[in-house]
């Protein structure tokens, strides 16, 4: 693993757009007063405020882009298809390198491609004719749990050699800092094939992608599938099937980890399939992400919240919600 933690930064474009939505409301709200007690001065009002309120805008996007590690850019992203992309291994004997080399064997097609240890990363991550799938630890700066989560990151060569710099094409969660399981097996190939996906839609769509991160893909197409759910990242107030169908009309499958990966070997039509990440259970605090996939690795749905006393751990029955609404 990286030793080199990158911190998120917890304000969101959501928020962005609503800090700017409420600076909106408030320059109406001048504008009114000041036209109604002087015109002329209501006049000058107005344009300086439009300005104030565009600059302001302008700021608060910037912020919200340069305080994660940066997004390529159109011109990076038109360099991926010439990179080669390294796939770089954990030090040691890694349930994760394995996973990693299976999957990117079968369904890596986009780039030619290398494994490396690394030493080798280190030589080379300066260099922006290498793209790099690597292993890094990654944790919210307001994060009250003070957890770290270990991210799949697709990321360009950079001259700095800084990590946090590295251009960065995409960033999964796969499991919290120093968990020793190995329930992400299954959804390394969706991951692989994701990466792929989501590099053709950055060059098409890159805006979008940079307002709405992951929650870009959330999407209908549920109704005619069977959504397997890992019976054990499931939250108490969705864990049986009575409890689900109050919020969500169509088939879920609660099955094992083990189960899920048996089924999606066999490759089957019309089935989605939910992967989860969150903390140890005895941190009783932190974030967690909902990810939904199919086997040919689109992404279907994406979530990340805090966890509470109230808002506890797993797949719930708000994510249920979510997506019965958008396949209403």
């Amino acid at each position: 693993m990286n030793n080199v933690t990158f911190y998120k930064n917890y304000v969101t474009f959501f928020e962005l757009k609503t800090m700017i939505f409420m600076s909106l409301k408030l320059r109406k709200r001048i504008m009114r007063h000041s036209t109604f007690n002087n015109p002329v001065t209501g006049l000058i009002a107005r344009r300086l405020l439009k300005k104030y309120i565009l600059v302001f805008s302008l700021v608060l996007l910037c912020l919200g882009l340069s305080a994660n590690a940066p997004l390529a850019t159109k011109q990076q992203i038109g360099m991926f298809k010439n990179s080669k992309t390294c796939i770089v291994f954990e030090d040691g004997i890694s349930f994760y390198n394995a996973c990693i080399k299976d999957a990117v064997q079968k369904y890596w097609k986009y780039t030619d491609y290398e494994f490396i240890d690394q030493k080798e990363f280190e030589k080379r991550r300066t260099d922006s004719k290498y793209t790099f799938i690597v292993l890094m630890d990654g944790a919210y700066d307001k994060d009250p749990g003070g957890i770290s989560y270990s991210y799949i990151n697709l990321l360009l060569g950079d001259v700095s050699g800084n990590l946090t710099r590295m251009p960065e094409y995409c960033s999964i969660p796969i499991s919290y800092a120093g968990d020793k399981g190995t329930d992400y097996n299954y959804v390394i190939p969706a991951i692989v094939k994701f990466m792929q996906i989501h590099i053709k839609n950055l060059e098409k769509d890159r805006f979008s992608i940079s307002l709405n991160g992951l929650k870009y893909y959330n999407k209908t197409g549920f109704k005619d599938k069977d959504l397997l759910v890992n019976i054990d990242k499931i939250a108490s107030n969705a864990d049986s099937p009575e409890k689900i169908k109050t919020a969500y009309p169509y088939v879920v499958k609660m099955i094992s980890a083990d189960e899920i990966q048996k089924e999606l070997a066999t490759d089957p039509a019309n089935v989605l399939f939910n992967f989860h990440v969150g903390p140890p259970k005895a941190a009783g605090a932190g974030k967690c992400f909902e990810m939904i996939f199919d086997i040919e690795g689109n992404l279907y749905y994406y979530n990340s919240r805090k966890i509470t006393n109230d808002n506890p751990d797993g797949f719930n029955l708000k994510d249920f919600n979510n997506i019965r609404k958008r396949n209403s």
